[in-house]
């Protein structure tokens, strides 16, 4: 039976065919989707460490690795008080008992640095994966007057030599990072990436096989000397129509890990 709706600001929804569900803003914010679940899907099935999932919001992508990953643990990060709001119903709901004792919620700055980062909770080596969502659209691409909603989806500057720094402070050596982004946004990851992860492995997302590549998806290994790869791209859906197609069905409802393992 399908739990009740969560309030009049919100909607409650399900997420990998109802593993878990989230309590998100009806209007205004960020709404998780196939971004988040894309995301998630970057880590290993067999991922069984702790992992930090950076701008969080109501903690999709985090409860999404932690539906696949049975042995998991997760710190929701978020750096705005009303969508961490959103990530804290989401995590005291009774739908996701099963799955929140693995969660913790924590409200921070993702770009703070140094002791500033570690007073927070973000300490050096305290995580084995780290999962990046930052707002990656330009000013122009989204003219809101929702503070929360411009927050979620406008990229600041220097905004991926911020957030990779932080990840690879709280990353182990031989740990993970995974994060989603637009291809424009690939130098100024690749440059992030520089002295602190390697391996780093690049799945492009295209909307159609005719289409150019709207997203990537990039998981490095912290500390790592490998060289780079392209991975296979993934195809949302078929030629024609709007129906995904099964490898895209399949990570959307956590039954597939983007890099096939």
């Amino acid at each position: 039976m399908e739990p009740e709706t969560a309030a009049p600001d919100a909607t409650l929804d399900a997420f990998h065919r109802g593993a878990f569900w989230l309590v998100q803003p009806r209007t205004g914010g960020h709404r998780a989707g196939m971004d988040a679940m894309m995301l998630a899907a970057a880590v290993p099935g067999n991922f069984t460490g702790r992992l930090a999932d950076l701008g969080a919001g109501a903690g999709g992508a985090g409860l999404a690795v932690l539906a696949r990953c049975g042995r998991a643990q997760a710190v929701l990060v978020e750096r705005e008080p009303g969508m961490a709001g959103y990530a804290a119903r989401t995590l005291s709901h009774p739908s996701n008992f099963a799955i929140a004792p693995r969660a913790s919620l924590l409200v921070a700055d993702v770009s703070l640095a140094g002791h500033a980062r570690a007073a927070v909770g973000l300490g050096d080596n305290s995580f084995d994966f780290a999962i990046l969502n930052p707002p990656f659209n330009s000013g122009r691409d989204r003219q809101t007057p929702d503070e929360l909603r411009k927050a979620a989806h406008v990229m600041e500057p220097d905004l991926f030599e911020r957030w990779i720094r932080t990840a690879a402070a709280i990353v182990r050596p031989s740990g993970g990072l995974a994060l989603i982004a637009r291809p424009e946004s690939l130098p100024a990851i690749l440059a992030a990436l520089e002295g602190r992860f390697g391996a780093a492995a690049i799945k492009p997302i295209h909307p159609r096989p005719d289409a150019a590549a709207i997203r990537v998806v990039l998981r490095a290994v912290r500390a790592s000397r490998r060289t780079m790869s392209l991975a296979p791209p993934l195809v949302l859906h078929e030629s024609g129509g709007n129906r995904f197609s099964a490898e895209a069905d399949a990570i959307n409802n956590g039954r597939a890990s983007l890099f096939g393992d």
